[in-house]
């Protein structure tokens, strides 16, 4: 069920009908838009009488919402959602596409500020990299824990970069909630529903990776979770899913960007990296993503990726990345998209 207020409806009418869903025991979604603001109910086994908000001052309407994706609906919200990150002018949604940059995993100090100046020098406003890893073998190498978000963390402070990182379980979360500024939930964990219940309790903006045999149904859901928890500022990323092919490592699955834009207002991003596993494929496909509409994309890039401790075939290197950036700056226009150049730094900075 969506309460839609009036355009003109007050902070107080506004609450009222929050107070009004609490006391009947559901809970409350306020929702402002650019018009109004609309509030979604959830927690209701079955159909609420209409009556029951229909008469309250500054209601326009009340609408049944089909979906069961209620929050991240478009029905529930028309607005493209945009996250903005205080103290700077990076966003992720809106006309601006989001560049996210970094390696797979932070291997040192040393590389993450080598592969952070370059980056930020061409132009990213956000830098990736792992702190947790999740591996298929339990001999790989599992990252640096805390002390990868510490050096993500000086980062920020000399680059002013954001910082996206992934946490794989509820203990790592609390962690990556306090040093980073985007909490990365990865692919294997996208029905991990105890984590994303969590991880909309903490308010803190969420990046929702697609799990690898995911329906467009099932991504949005998990979302849902997170969202229904009181958590609005959730990022979807499509990162390509299991199929018959062999000539890459998953499918890159760009048909998703437009499906996803008609039926949520969430922004959504590319991982071309993930999606193909193949260097030479990042590029093409980083291009391909903004034509098609998304928001931005996440690429790794590393400056010695043949002695990566994770992921090297597919980190590309800083002068790829550089090119990277030039191709997309001229796709963006016919998009109608700019790509916003970060905070360009000197070489040597580091």
């Amino acid at each position: 069920m969506l309460v839609v207020m009036k355009a003109q409806a007050t902070q107080e009418e506004i609450q009222a009908v929050c107070d009004q869903i609490e006391q009947m025991g559901f809970r409350a979604h306020p929702l402002p838009g650019a018009q109004r603001t609309a509030i979604g109910i959830t927690g209701n086994p079955g159909e609420i009488d209409r009556g029951s908000f229909e008469d309250l001052s500054g209601v326009a309407d009340v609408i049944r919402v089909s979906k069961p994706y209620k929050l991240a609906s478009r029905d529930v919200k028309e607005e493209d959602t945009i996250i903005r990150f205080p103290g700077t002018d990076a966003a992720i949604g809106g006309q601006n596409l989001a560049i996210v940059a970094g390696p797979c995993s932070i291997e040192s100090r040393e590389q993450a500020f080598a592969i952070a100046e370059q980056v930020a020098a061409s132009g990213a406003q956000f830098f990736r990299g792992g702190a947790y890893k999740p591996r298929t073998s339990p001999y790989a190498f599992q990252g640096l824990g805390v002390d990868a978000l510490k050096i993500m963390a000086e980062i920020r402070d000399q680059f002013g970069l954001r910082i996206i990182t992934e946490a794989i379980d509820n203990e790592t979360l609390e962690l990556v909630a306090d040093w980073a500024d985007v909490i990365q939930i990865g692919a294997r964990n996208m029905q991990n529903f105890s984590l994303l219940k969590h991880a909309g309790r903490l308010r803190k903006p969420v990046l929702l990776k697609r799990g690898m045999s995911a329906t467009l149904d099932e991504f949005l859901m998990a979302a849902e979770y997170i969202m229904s928890e009181g958590n609005y500022q959730v990022i979807l990323c499509e990162r390509g899913v299991r199929t018959f092919a062999d000539h890459t490592r998953n499918t890159l699955d760009l048909s998703i960007v437009p499906a996803v834009q008609k039926l949520s207002h969430l922004p959504i991003l590319v991982d071309p990296s993930h999606g193909t596993g193949k260097r030479d494929k990042v590029l093409p496909m980083a291009r391909a993503a903004v034509a098609v509409g998304a928001d931005g994309v996440l690429v790794e890039v590393h400056h010695q990726p043949d002695k990566a401790l994770s992921d090297g075939p597919q980190s590309i290197y800083p002068s790829q990345f550089a090119v990277m950036m030039d191709e997309i700056e001229q796709i963006a226009p016919v998009v109608h998209r700019t790509l916003p150049r970060g905070i360009r730094v000197e070489t040597g900075a580091a």
